[in-house]
């Protein structure tokens, strides 16, 4: 019997979130709606102009929201990743483990700068994000936590770490020894510039073939290089089992490897869109690991997603998640 539902491997950041005016990006000459790499100081430059608001602080990264949703609604995670031994590391460790999600302690943390993403949300909820990875960009197979993944039913990781050479190596030597124990994989793309940049080092995360992939409309078009869904989904099929792929106020598509499923969407007024696709992940993979129908975690994957998008910040309550879920459950008995 696994001892973890899912075992996922992701950058440790602590997400800093802002609600900003597009004038606020235009004079940082930042891009709208993606995620961007940047070094400290320029991101300090940021964190400058925004000083005099409120923010919200946060453990974060994709996998993990998505590892903290898998926890609220029940499940069983453990989270590899990599912080330093300064206040915001301590700070995310504890953050985690409160959350309901298994990491190593403390004993192994190094010097430097634990990761930070600065997240700024426009009035039409789109979300900015600009990370400095610190020392998460050193990420690597020392991170690895053999057993626990091999203990696990699910492999799970984020398409962020592409970005990083060892973090990737991490990922492909994780995504390879999840094959040989057993434990199925998956891997979410994360953002659309992660394929528009590191496309080849996405393939080399995926491998011949995942059991699951995660994307929203706009990544998975630029992997199959196309403008027509058919043929993005033509082209999910060679690299995944299984896939879903979430289109915002439409729904998703899922794939159980012999039929398409449309997921209907729940209509909400979106506030924050950060972590709408991480909290879709963490719910898909509670329900698969359930022993759940692909139509049922679809299901509850779009309620928690829309849920989650009508507050600030990339996850909610576990009181909430329960809600979401107890709602669920009600409507698959009725």
């Amino acid at each position: 019997m696994s001892q973890y539902d899912v075992y996922a491997l992701g950058n440790a950041l602590v997400d800093m979130e802002y609600e900003v005016e597009p004038d606020d990006l235009r004079h940082l000459s930042i891009d709208k709606g993606v995620m961007t790499l940047v070094d400290e100081a320029h991101q300090l430059r940021i964190m400058d102009r925004l000083r005099e608001r409120h923010h919200h602080r946060g453990s974060g990264g994709s996998a993990a929201n998505s590892m903290i949703a898998l926890a609220q609604f029940g499940g069983c995670g453990y989270y590899s990743c990599k912080v330093a031994d300064d206040e915001l590391g301590h700070f995310y460790l504890k953050d985690l483990r409160d959350g309901g999600v298994a990491t190593r302690d403390t004993s192994f943390l190094d010097k430097g700068d634990t990761g930070r993403c600065v997240v700024m949300v426009t009035p039409d909820s789109d979300r900015t994000m600009c990370t400095y990875l610190g020392i998460s960009g050193n990420l690597s197979l020392h991170e690895l936590d053999q057993d626990a993944l091999k203990a696990s039913k699910w492999f799970y990781t984020e398409g962020y770490l592409v970005t990083s050479d060892t973090a990737r190596v991490a990922a492909i030597e994780a995504r390879k020894l999840a094959e040989r124990s057993g434990v199925k994989t998956a891997l979410s793309l994360s953002d659309p510039n992660m394929v528009r940049f590191f496309k080849d080092g996405l393939k080399d995360m995926i491998g011949e073939r995942l059991d699951m992939v995660f994307a929203n409309e706009e990544e998975a078009l630029g992997m199959a290089e196309t403008d027509y869904l058919d043929n993005a989904v033509a082209y999910m099929k060679s690299i995944a089992r299984e896939f879903a792929i979430t289109r915002g106020p439409k729904g998703a598509l899922v794939w159980d490897g012999e039929q398409a499923i449309d997921i209907d969407p729940v209509p909400v007024a979106p506030v924050d869109t950060v972590g709408a696709g991480d909290m879709f992940a963490g719910a898909f993979l509670y329900g698969l690991t359930q022993g759940w129908s692909h139509r049922r975690a679809g299901s509850l994957a779009s309620a928690a997603s829309a849920r989650l998008v009508t507050s600030l910040g990339p996850r909610i309550s576990r009181e909430e998640t329960l809600n979401v879920l107890r709602h669920q459950v009600l409507r698959h008995q009725a």
